[in-house]
């Protein structure tokens, strides 16, 4: 099982993404642990989407893949069975985004292995590299995009699971066979 769980900043995309991996028993593959290195430094594209491919290819029983990076998409999605769009409310994903940004600023939790790369309270709630902007920024657009995709029949192959709610998820989870 081939799997790409999307969704804006702070919607809870990585825990979902966390849990289907271990349910189907396949690596769960993190595209922003790819993507940024030391200091908050982004990796070029060429080298980006290489590192992508190798890593796919490696996994190539299965995998579940957390990241939207919208460039990365015709690599993604060549062979992914399932897209699974974690598209909670505006509000909850906002209170998300905050209430995570604020836990990691406060634990100073190091996010990647061995790049340094921390949230602060400045990073996450004055600076325009703040996650909580990106999701504002990001959250319409997102829903108009994951929208268009899922009736787009170039990706006629993709199953699209779109999961609306906490409760929604949860069920969702549940109903999976173990891997």
């Amino acid at each position: 099982m081939k799997i790409n769980v999307v969704g804006t900043s702070g919607s809870g995309k990585s825990t979902v993404a966390r849990q289907l991996a271990e349910k189907f028993a396949v690596p769960y593959i993190e595209l922003d642990r790819l993507f940024w290195r030391r200091d908050w430094q982004g990796t070029p594209d060429d080298e980006f989407l290489a590192r992508l491919a190798q890593v796919l290819g490696d996994a190539d029983s299965g995998w579940v893949l957390d990241g939207n990076y919208t460039r990365t998409k015709s690599l993604k999605w060549r062979e992914v069975d399932w897209v699974v769009w974690v598209d909670y409310g505006f509000c909850r994903t906002l209170f998300q985004a905050v209430r995570r940004a604020a836990m990691r600023a406060w634990t100073r939790t190091e996010l990647w292995p061995d790049t340094g790369n921390r949230e602060s309270f400045r990073r996450s709630f004055f600076s325009r590299d703040s996650i909580i902007l990106w999701t504002l920024k990001t959250y319409r657009k997102n829903r108009a995009s994951y929208l268009d995709d899922m009736n787009n029949a170039r990706y006629g192959h993709i199953r699209f699971i779109r999961l609306r709610s906490p409760g929604q998820t949860l069920e969702f989870i549940r109903s999976l066979p173990q891997g």
